[in-house]
């Protein structure tokens, strides 16, 4: 029987166990709907304050009710988007202006406000993922809204300058709103001591619950709800609370912050460059992102000659979770938006291959990876069209994705 490895931490993390008995009971025996007013609705309203405070202490927000809880990342990200320049707050301004790069929930938000008059500005990224700071000075003006640029990237892992974005924007007037999904739990931040206006975060990223997000929004930014109902989280997130949810994310990113955030990392970082060091072994493989302002889970490759699709199955059918930039699992040819963005030509960037490690990942499983990746990739070569004397022919791959 194969050995079973989690290495796709970024698509989502096992719950902890502490994380799981912290939610069990608010689940069955504390079962009230926080707007009641008899005892067992309090005890949950009261689970739901704690919840918060947590949330914010992880942030360093000013105050817990700066913190928002929503269905999820992607949700929250909708909230601080549509939301703002929706709202009272932007005073008019239209324009945002966001990356190439961005996850889908941002990508998606703006081209539909796009559809509504909204004009948006897409940045461009260098080879490693860097935002272009001199065209977002450029781009900006007295009618941008918000910029929205995410902490790290989900695909590459490459970390952002926040504090150097965050100053563009309010020099212009404009607020600030990263979706950091993917770096709550995997890196520091400090929304006061960057200048964090909005900020975007979803539990299952972190070793809490699916279904359950927040968005941190500083006092005095004014929203406009995007559903209506009981006026729950300020109006905001109308509908009746999931409590244990909320409670499993105060105990996910308590536990995964502070001061259990650096061993941890420490830790996740050393497995993954024993990773990178021996997949980059392999010949005619391209490391994706910056080797070192990046997540430290995260390890991203193109194999040249490779399609991505085979190789997850592969993967798979070896006991390997991973995942592939490449869409073509989704019924789409083609490759990752994130890939075409730092540059890479359409035949190399369809051989994608992700990598996220956790801490609860082995140097044991780190050398299965390496060598089953390995072999994967030299038999996939075998078969390939455009593998041609033990090298690629590039010809031929452009011809065949043509």
């Amino acid at each position: 029987m194969n050995r079973f490895v989690y290495a796709d931490n970024a698509a989502t993390t096992p719950m902890s166990e502490s994380v799981y008995n912290a939610m069990k009971p608010w689940l069955t025996e504390h079962y009230g709907n926080p707007s009641s007013l008899y005892r067992i609705g309090r005890e949950a309203k009261k689970a739901i304050t704690e919840a918060r405070h947590k949330v914010a202490r992880a942030l360093n927000a000013a105050d817990p009710t700066e913190i928002i809880f929503t269905g999820g990342g992607s949700q929250a990200d909708n909230l601080a988007i549509r939301g703002y320049v929706k709202g009272l707050s932007a005073r008019g301004r239209k324009h945002i202006i966001t990356t190439k790069i961005e996850h889908h929930a941002v990508l998606y938000t703006c081209e539909a406000l796009e559809k509504e008059g909204y004009p948006v500005t897409y940045l461009n990224v260098d080879a490693q993922g860097h935002v272009d700071l001199d065209q977002l000075r450029e781009a900006i003006s007295d009618n941008t809204a918000i910029v929205s640029v995410m902490a790290a990237n989900n695909e590459i892992g490459t970390i952002q300058d926040l504090k150097a974005i965050s100053d563009i924007a309010h020099a212009a007037g404009a607020v600030f709103h990263t979706d950091a999904v993917q770096a709550v739990g995997h890196m520091a931040l400090d929304v006061q001591a960057m200048g964090i206006d909005l900020l975007s975060l979803s539990g299952h990223k972190f070793r809490g619950p699916k279904g359950i997000g927040a968005l941190y929004c500083r006092k005095g930014i004014a929203l406009q709800p995007l559903v209506y109902g009981g006026g729950q989280e300020r109006g905001l997130a109308s509908g009746t609370e999931n409590v244990a949810g909320m409670v499993g994310l105060g105990a996910a990113i308590e536990e995964a912050t502070g001061e259990n955030l650096a061993p941890k990392m420490d830790y996740v970082r050393g497995l993954t460059n024993r990773l990178v060091e021996g997949i980059m072994k392999i010949p005619y493989t391209h490391f994706t992102g910056d080797p070192v302002n990046r997540l430290p889970g995260t390890a991203s490759f193109v194999f040249e000659a490779i399609e991505g699709e085979g190789l997850i199955l592969r993967l798979d059918f070896a006991g390997v979770c991973a995942s592939t930039g490449s869409a073509c699992s989704t019924g789409s040819l083609d490759p990752s938006h994130v890939l075409m963005a730092i540059g890479l030509p359409h035949e190399i960037a369809h051989g994608s291959l992700r990598l996220t490690l956790g801490e609860q990942n082995t140097v044991e499983d780190v050398d299965y990876l390496i060598e089953t990746v390995t072999k994967v990739v030299e038999g996939l070569r075998a078969m390939s069209p455009v593998w041609i004397d033990g090298k690629p022919d590039l010809t031929a791959a452009t011809e065949l994705h043509s």
